[in-house]
């Protein structure tokens, strides 16, 4: 009976403290969380979806694009480079300079010591500060991905593998509509070998009538429609559309600061 009560205790305390760090604390920590300001500015960030992406957020999850695509930029580190502001009196001297020195993936001193080499030549330089990792690396985004990305997000949709590229920086990265609207029809048409299924039950394949839809999708030659015909998008696939454009975490912040 006494070991009964005492595995009972232990059970509980584990599962209560379980409970605690993975729950109780987060709520805690960013239950509160608000809209903050762009670092050196003073916009607002990240500002609420449209009626369009704020649907689209459902729609990416009801279709599972979380299963294999993530939203959150890893970071390993910072570091800084120094660029030419302004070449000054003297601008052979300092060009021969800065070509004999290290000016990228520097510690912040030798960064300072680099500028001030290139002040004492004549020149004015800006230390800049960027993030380091392989998903900075790969092009995905500026920077790590911080809670206030997430901040309008009702599933947050972080994912856990990447079969295909992490997007929460795509809207930065393929700004163009058409371009998403195609990736999801024949992705293939886009990325060759594209390992991602097409989305075609989110668009119509009608033939045009007498005046074809401004909405058509255009294809590259190889994958042109059948003479007579169009892909126009579903209300689904724009809304999904506009939520991928939507998902933009590429400015710089307080807490995660970098150069613009």
């Amino acid at each position: 009976m006494k070991s009964g009560f005492g595995i009972f205790l232990a059970a509980f305390i584990a599962l209560g403290g379980s409970w605690c760090g993975f729950v109780l604390a987060p709520v805690h920590q960013l239950g509160g969380a608000q809209e903050t300001t762009v670092l050196n500015s003073t916009d607002i960030y990240p500002l609420p979806r449209s009626g369009e992406g704020g649907l689209g957020l459902q729609v990416y999850r009801a279709n599972g694009c979380a299963a294999c695509h993530t939203e959150q930029v890893r970071q390993t580190g910072v570091a800084c480079s120094v660029v030419l502001a302004d070449p000054g009196k003297n601008p052979v001297a300092v060009t021969n300079l800065i070509s004999s020195l290290v000016l990228t993936n520097l510690t912040r001193e030798d960064a300072a010591k680099v500028a001030g080499k290139i002040t004492a030549a004549g020149g004015k330089p800006e230390i800049r500060l960027g993030a380091t990792g392989p998903d900075i690396a790969r092009g995905w985004a500026t920077r790590q991905s911080v809670a206030e990305d997430y901040l309008y997000d009702l599933p947050v949709q972080l994912g856990n593998l990447r079969a295909g590229p992490d997007l929460a920086n795509v809207g930065v990265r393929d700004p163009d509509l058409n371009w998403q609207l195609t990736h999801l029809y024949a992705p293939s048409a886009i990325t060759k070998g594209s390992a991602m299924p097409p989305f075609r039950y989110l668009f119509e394949l009608h033939k045009i009538g007498q005046v074809p839809s401004p909405d058509a999708l255009r294809f590259p030659g190889d994958f042109a429609l059948p003479p007579g015909y169009e892909v126009v998008p579903k209300a689904e696939a724009r809304q999904l559309a506009a939520y991928l454009l939507s998902l933009r975490a590429s400015v710089p912040l307080y807490s995660a600061p970098i150069s613009p």
